[in-house]
């Protein structure tokens, strides 16, 4: 857990558990595994990257007094298989008491978050876990000034995609799940990504930036926001520009907010600083035709997409 945290597009993160396994290429050079492995056998991760919970932590938002966007299980994925339906369950209580925070929950693994947010015995397992802790069961309808109690108006909902294979199979699980907000995560970037065309599915891809509300019933677009980035980091693989260039494309004429995080290590002659001397033995070609990309680190390749950096944020959503 932090209260603060260096990843630009949240302000704390929470760790209710921690350590995770692989599922796609994207994950090839984790952060939160080096970080696990960095520290494996220490009271922080005493069983370095496995799957771990951490009842200890579950309480620690109730005691933040400031708002804050959170992001959930940076170091985890919460729908791993190994975590217990119950404890997502204490999790999801913990978070629809705390809502002076906003939560981001960012999986890979969507089909069994849309199955248990689907669930009415989730709800129930959910509203148990509320009134172990004195606080009153959540409604199923509709208040009357036309806020939800279901789904949590304080939640979002995300899911991380690295290429258009991963964007056809995650996208439109995550469109159909119950969600206030609902976001894609691309980053690590490993190739291009065309939100219009969600593995042939057109009823979905024609409503990923409005029309109904994927069976919640709330009056919001069905993707409300969009992250890329490229990847830093030990073995780092390059992203191309026109691939983060084609989102923002996609997101600005939607309506949707797109927030660009980062180049990553990797950077082409045209959109490198002047300031950056290139280093001529760290290149590579994209591919026949492309332009090269020189190594340059994270921090020099900074943030900036076309001469300006990308920060925006959905609405932040009260309870």
């Amino acid at each position: 857990m932090a209260d603060r945290t260096g990843i630009e597009w949240t302000d704390a993160t929470w760790n209710p558990v921690t350590g995770c396994t692989k599922v796609s290429p994207g994950c090839d050079h984790c952060y939160a595994e080096t970080i696990a492995h960095r520290f494996d056998g220490t009271a922080a991760y005493p069983a370095g990257f496995d799957v771990t919970l951490r009842p200890e932590r579950l309480n620690q938002p109730l005691h933040w007094k400031r708002p804050r966007r959170v992001f959930v299980n940076s170091m985890s994925d919460l729908f791993h298989d190994q975590i217990p339906d119950d404890y997502i369950a204490e999790v999801w209580a913990v978070m629809s008491i705390a809502k002076l925070h906003t939560f981001q929950v960012l999986t890979k693994r969507p089909g069994r978050m849309r199955s248990l947010l689907r669930s009415a015995l989730f709800r129930l397992m959910v509203n148990a876990h509320r009134l172990q802790r004195g606080v009153s069961v959540l409604p199923d309808s509709r208040r009357p000034d036309g806020t939800y109690a279901w789904p949590l108006p304080n939640v979002w909902l995300g899911v991380s995609t690295e290429d258009q294979r991963w964007a056809n199979v995650r996208v439109p699980v995550l469109l159909g799940t119950p969600a206030t907000v609902r976001f894609v995560s691309a980053e690590p970037l490993l190739g291009p990504i065309d939100l219009d065309d969600l593995g042939g599915i057109s009823s979905l891809a024609a409503d990923w930036a409005g029309g109904p509300g994927g069976g919640t019933g709330a009056p919001h677009p069905l993707l409300d926001w969009v992250i890329v980035g490229g990847e830093s980091g030990h073995g780092a693989r390059p992203m191309h520009p026109d691939w983060a260039r084609a989102l923002r494309d996609q997101c600005t004429s939607a309506g949707v907010a797109f927030h660009f995080k980062q180049w990553g290590e990797w950077v082409t002659e045209d959109q490198s600083p002047d300031d950056i001397v290139l280093p001529p033995t760290s290149w590579k070609h994209l591919g026949n035709d492309e332009p090269s990309v020189w190594k340059v680190g994270k921090r020099a390749a900074g943030r900036e997409l076309d001469g300006r950096t990308w920060d925006e944020h959905p609405s932040l959503v009260s309870a």
